[in-house]
């Protein structure tokens, strides 16, 4: 179909140009970016022996260039922690949460606009005034609406943790310029009535809530329009424990299915007119229609990228049809990967273009071209079972085990029978108001027939297994593992390919040997979470912050951090106090990890198994635990109460201080000189004015001090003068916010340290 510069090799040496950019941990000047473009184009185009050259050098310069403005589009320091007032449009669809509602903004292209801004799409969010008991004016913000708002704004930055959402490579490719929250939003005015294919969308969705059944209306409208923002926590869950994420949401199988319904309603309306044949062959109308039915369906889905990707791979084979070129499916595959990288090279950041691209790969090369219907659908489930399990461990760190039985009944009945019933109402709507109430009810009785299935797979015991964070080498090898098991029949060793996957389903957690210790300070922003790992136990050290209605940094940073670190139950969890910055996390990370015995000072309103007092020591693995406070009787003053907690290994030990303040730490040096001195310290209070007193920075001997706080929090926290007392006694001073989660090691070797920020650097993250 096309000639050998645009095959099979050629897109993948495009797709390593683009993968080698986004690899780096800063970008080159944009001078050489330019250079690579230029010469990797000259040389694909002119250049016949080392063509393959060309396409990594485009790529690679094509992707940097990119990036490059995308990050020079993100908002300057200077402007950040100002109230600056914006006007523009909403973007998508706006997401109605209990306490906010969090939309895309695209701000005005004029010169009334601040000028870093003019342009460029916002991540925002629109909060109730605190106290108010019902939804304020947000409620009124619709796609599609133009607006006039004042924010206050930052450039995308997030935590980095194991296992984490990294927030700023999703900035990144989304090209979002900042973040932020409406300030004075009483002040807000909309200046424009909602327009657009948006504003369609969320018309048309605010109907099927109104005809469909509200036990699935939401699920029907995921399924015709791409809305899955009625979707809670709970249906996301089920949906992961089942492996059918990629079905519940529109996908590229299901603009497959609507493209070949126009392909057959094209070449039905030539036969019904014969005489159109002379002016375009029915082959070639039919062609045209299927890929305008694809076109149309992709704006019903707000061009989703998996939409995207499906369309221009529609779009080859028509292109292929209308020019009279024979189809193949790798060499329209391959195409369609160099046109979806020339479009967007930064789309390789989401999980989707993998996972979508190496399933009709694997498809591609393992299926055979002659089988009865229900027997290809079985070898397909199964190789994209096998082949895709690889990287769904890697970009999710989880395998879903029910997935396969799962898909096989909800990939015909939903994508042949659901989908189908909604999109026929969906069309039916959209000629007549009331007209597609019936398919609408009609595709919630059939979704609501199959999903007590879902459920039940879902919450059986070994519906999904959280996997530990693998080395970079796991993933190459588990492809090539499965790469050997899809061979024909008759391929020796197959057995011995099993051991290929052994790196990626049972990698090295690095555990401490007996009398040694782990000490992991995760990246929760301003608050605190750290875990204790020996031998054999985990201690969970406080939880993150947490806000009502909102982020909840125990859900979402330590809960995926334990499981990316194979934790897979707390033998006990310490509560320092009962501030929220502190103790906000630990009932979502209880409600999903078993935590042992819960300890937290006597009179705090955290619940707890027992309070924890000076005096109290246990062994695990010969490493000894112990409070030095508070003490007995002690009342509970917040952050003065504080538990206080020595871990002493056979090679060194750390102190763990909560947020007790230079009063506290004075009488600790008094009482307990010996218990204070320690290598690693966590220095009190984050680092505040009040705390890390000069008696206790001497007292303690430390060598590495840490300090967990957030990127411009309001505190100030840590102070410049307290980092710098830690740093004159002699000691290295990591922080969270620059350093994301730091992991220490106390063993035979000494102190080694890790960081998360410096070991994965990345080029969105080479501004911190």
């Amino acid at each position: 179909m096309a000639s050998p510069r645009l095959g099979v090799a050629t897109a993948a040496a495009l797709l390593a140009g683009v993968g080698m950019c986004l690899c780096l941990p800063a970008l080159a000047p944009w001078p050489l970016l330019l250079a690579s473009l230029l010469f990797g184009a000259g040389i694909w185009l002119r250049t016949r022996r080392l063509y393959l050259l060309g396409p990594v050098l485009l790529g690679f310069g094509w992707a940097s260039l990119h990036a490059f403005w995308s990050l020079s589009a993100q908002l300057p320091v200077v402007m950040e922690k100002r109230d600056l007032r914006i006007e523009g449009r909403v973007v998508g669809l706006p997401e109605m949460e209990v306490r906010r509602t969090r939309f895309r903004f695209r701000v005005d292209d004029n010169p009334a606009q601040p000028a870093p801004l003019r342009g460029r799409l916002l991540q925002l969010s629109w909060y109730d005034d605190f106290g108010a008991v019902e939804p304020g004016p947000r409620t009124q913000l619709k796609a599609g609406a133009r607006w006039r708002l004042t924010a206050r704004l930052r450039a995308p930055r997030g935590l980095s943790n194991p296992g984490g959402f990294d927030s700023e490579r999703y900035a990144l490719a989304q090209r979002i310029s900042a973040t932020g929250y409406l300030r004075q939003p009483q002040s807000a005015r909309q200046l424009a009535a909602p327009a657009g294919i948006d504003a369609w969308r969320e018309a048309m969705s605010a109907r099927i809530e109104a005809s469909a059944p509200a036990s699935s209306s939401r699920y029907v409208r995921a399924l015709a329009l791409g809305d899955s923002r009625s979707l809670d926590d709970r249906d996301w869950e089920i949906l992961r424990a089942s492996g059918l994420t990629h079905l519940i949401a529109i996908s590229g199988f299901h603009v497959g299915l609507v493209s070949g319904f126009f392909a057959l309603l094209g070449a039905g309306i030539w036969r019904l007119f014969p005489n159109w044949s002379r002016r375009m062959p029915r082959p070639q109308a039919a062609a045209l229609a299927a890929l305008l039915g694809a076109c149309g369906y992709a704006a019903v889905a707000g061009f989703a990228l998996p939409t995207v990707r499906t369309v221009l791979m529609i779009a080859v084979v028509v292109a292929a049809r209308m020019w009279r070129r024979p189809v193949q499916v790798a060499g329209a595959l391959a195409l369609a990967m160099v046109a979806v990288l020339l479009f967007d090279p930064l789309s390789v950041l989401a999980a989707g273009f993998w996972l979508s691209f190496a399933g009709v790969a694997w498809l591609v090369w393992c299926l055979p071209q002659q089988t009865s219907a229900w027997k290809g659908f079985l070898s397909a489930q199964g190789v994209a079972t096998l082949g895709l399990l690889p990287l769904t461990v890697i970009l999710f760190g989880q395998a879903s085990l029910a997935g396969p039985l799962a898909n096989l009944l909800a990939i015909p009945w939903w994508s042949l029978v659901v989908v189908p019933l909604s999109l026929i109402g969906t069309a039916l709507e959209a000629l007549q108001p009331g007209w597609g109430d019936w398919s609408w009810q009609a595709a919630a009785w059939c979704f609501d027939l199959v999903w007590p299935v879902f459920i039940w797979l879902a919450e059986s015991r070994f519906a999904l297994l959280w996997l530990p964070e693998s080395r970079w080498f796991a993933l190459p090898l588990a492809l090539l593992g499965a790469f050997w098991l899809l061979l024909p029949r008759g391929v020796p060793g197959k057995a011995l390919a099993a051991l290929l996957w052994l790196p990626l389903l049972w990698p090295d957690r690095e555990l401490p040997a007996p009398g040694e210790a782990e000490l992991v300070m995760m990246d929760v922003g301003q608050g605190l979470a750290v875990l204790v790992r020996t031998a054999n136990h985990a201690l969970l050290y406080d939880a993150g912050p947490a806000v009502r209605d909102g982020f909840d940094a125990g859900e979402r940073a330590v809960v995926p951090a334990l499981r990316a670190l194979g934790v897979p139950r707390l033998d006990r969890t310490v509560v320092s106090h009962g501030d929220q910055d502190h103790a906000g996390g630990v009932e979502a990370v209880l409600k999903v990890i078993p935590g042992g015995k819960v300890l937290a000072p006597a009179g705090s309103p955290t619940p707890a198994d027992a309070a924890c007092e000076a005096g109290q020591s246990w062994q695990w693995d010969g490493v000894r635990f112990g409070f030095l406070h508070p003490t007995p009787h002690f009342p509970y003053l917040r952050n003065e109460a504080s538990c206080v907690l020595r871990v002493e290994t056979r090679h060194g030990a750390v102190l763990l201080t909560g947020d007790i303040g230079d009063v506290v730490e004075r009488e600790l040096v008094r009482r307990e000189p010996a218990a204070i001195r320690a290598p690693v310290v966590l220095a009190p209070h984050h680092g505040s004015a009040g705390s890390s007193d000069p008696a206790l920075v001497a007292a303690s001997g430390a060598r590495l001090v840490l300090f967990s706080s957030g990127y411009g929090n309001r505190f100030g926290h840590p102070r410049g003068e307290v980092v710098e007392r830690w740093r004159r006694s002699g000691a290295e001073v990591l922080v969270t916010e620059s350093s994301g989660a730091v992991r220490v090691w106390l063993d035979k070797e000494g102190i080694a340290v890790r960081e998360r920020r410096h070991v994965r650097r990345r080029l969105w993250q080479a501004t911190r």
